[in-house]
C-alpha cells in the first residue's frame, strides 16, 4: 500500500490535509539525491500565550520567522500590561510576601494588645485568611507595597510565615487615607480616639474636605475630635489607650478639665500609678476622668494674679461653700474695694435674677 493509500484511511481526514499530504509525498517519492530539501509546512501551537489555533511555521523564510517571533513578543507584552493593569486596578487579588509590604504613612490605630493579634493569628491559622487586604506600589521604594488598610493582618499572617492575599491599587496619597479610614468605619472597630488621633495626623497634610470623606464625618464631629486631641496631651492618651466602650461625650467631658492649669500634672499623676497598667482601656479612662473631677466637700484652689503681676486673691470654693481672701498687706485699695462693692453686687444679682422669666 503506498503512503498516499495510508493517509486516505485515516478517518476524519479534511480534504485540506489530503491534499496537503499528497503534494508531500509526491515531492519525497520524487526526491534525487542533488535534489533541494524538501518544503514541508509544519504546523505548531502556541501554549505560553494560551492561544488555541494553528498557524504556520514559516522556518524556511528568515524574513517570516523574525516577523513572527516579533509578533508573539507583542502580543506577550500586550497580555502583562493587561495583567498590570488588572492588578494595579484592584480586580485581582495576589500573594505577595509580608516582608516586601510597608504600612501606611499615616497611623490609624493605637498599638494592638498581644491578646488581640494572638486571637486573629489563631483565626487566620484556623481558617485561612478570608479578606485580602489593599496596598499600593510604594511610592519611593522599587519593588515593595504600602498599606491601605490591613495592618492588623499582616502582621498575623507574618507571624504564620505565609504569603498575604492582597489587592493592588494604584492610590495617590489622598485616595490611600480615604480608602484607609472608610474601611475602618465600615468594620465599626476603630474606637472614638483612635478616630480623633488619625484625624489630628491627616490634618498636618490634608484639607478638612479630604479628613472628612476620609472618616464619614460632618464637620461639627470633625471640630470636636480635634479639640479633644488638641486639649488632652499625648502622653495621657497613650496611657489610656484606646478605650473602645468610650464614645464622644466621654472624650469631650475628659478634655474640658484640661484647659485649667496644673490639671495635665494631677492627670499624670494617676496614669504614673503601677497598679494603672493592669486595667483596661475603659477603666483607666474612667481612673483618669475621676481624678479630674472635684470630689464631694472637696475644695478647689484658684490664684488671681493682677494683668501687671502680682497677686490679687485666692478663692477656695466647694460644693458647700465659696471663700475669698485677699491679703491687705499686698492690695490694701482693691480689698477695700471689694468690701464696697459687695452689696452693690448683690443688688445687681437680684435685680438680675427678677427679669428673668
Amino acid at each position: 500500500m503506498s503512503r498516499k493509500s495510508l493517509f486516505t484511511n485515516l478517518g476524519g481526514v479534511s480534504a485540506e490535509k489530503e491534499a496537503l499530504t499528497s503534494a508531500t509525498t509526491a515531492t519525497l517519492d520524487d526526491q534525487t539525491p542533488n535534489a533541494d530539501p524538501p518544503r514541508v509546512n509544519r504546523l505548531r501551537m502556541r501554549p505560553i500565550l494560551g492561544s488555541l489555533e494553528l498557524i504556520s511555521d514559516p522556518a524556511t523564510t528568515p524574513v517570516g520567522a523574525i516577523g513572527q517571533s516579533l509578533g508573539e513578543f507583542s502580543e506577550r507584552a500586550k497580555r502583562a500590561d493587561e495583567i498590570e493593569r488588572k492588578l494595579t486596578s484592584g480586580q485581582v487579588i495576589v500573594e505577595l510576601d509580608p516582608a516586601a509590604i510597608d504600612p501606611s504613612f499615616i497611623a490609624d490605630r493605637m498599638p494592638a494588645s498581644a491578646e488581640t493579634v494572638a486571637n486573629l493569628t489563631e483565626a487566620i491559622r484556623e481558617h485561612g485568611q478570608i479578606n485580602p487586604i489593599l496596598v499600593r506600589p510604594h511610592p519611593s521604594a522599587a519593588g515593595r507595597f504600602q498599606v491601605a488598610f490591613g495592618h492588623r493582618r499582616l502582621r498575623a499572617v507574618a507571624s504564620l510565615g505565609r504569603s498575604i492575599k492582597a489587592v493592588v491599587r494604584d492610590l495617590t496619597d489622598e485616595q490611600l487615607v480615604i480608602a484607609q479610614g472608610q474601611e475602618n468605619h465600615e468594620r465599626k472597630d476603630l474606637s472614638y480616639i483612635e478616630k480623633a488621633r488619625f484625624a489630628h495626623r491627616l490634618e498636618q497634610r490634608f484639607s478638612r474636605t479630604t479628613i472628612m470623606a476620609a472618616l464619614s464625618v460632618y464637620k461639627s464631629d470633625l471640630s470636636n475630635m480635634l479639640s479633644v486631641v488638641g486639649k488632652i496631651p499625648e502622653d495621657i492618651i497613650d496611657a489610656i489607650g484606646p478605650a473602645p466602650g468610650i464614645g464622644r461625650r466621654g472624650w469631650i467631658e475628659l478634655a474640658e478639665p484640661f484647659t485649667k492649669g496644673r490639671i495635665a500634672d494631677a492627670a499624670r499623676k494617676v496614669i504614673l500609678d503601677p497598679d494603672f497598667e493592669l486595667l483596661d482601656s475603659d477603666e483607666r479612662f474612667k481612673k483618669t476622668l475621676a481624678s479630674l473631677k472635684p470630689r464631694p466637700g472637696q475644695n478647689q484652689t484658684e490664684n488671681w494674679s493682677a494683668p501687671k503681676g502680682g497677686g490679687l486673691a485666692k478663692i477656695t470654693h466647694n460644693e458647700e461653700r465659696v471663700s475669698l481672701t485677699i491679703d491687705r498687706r499686698k492690695s490694701p485699695e482693691f480689698a477695700d474695694f471689694v468690701l464696697n462693692r459687695l452689696l452693690d453686687l448683690y443688688l445687681e444679682f437680684e435685680a438680675t435674677t427678677e427679669q428673668r422669666p
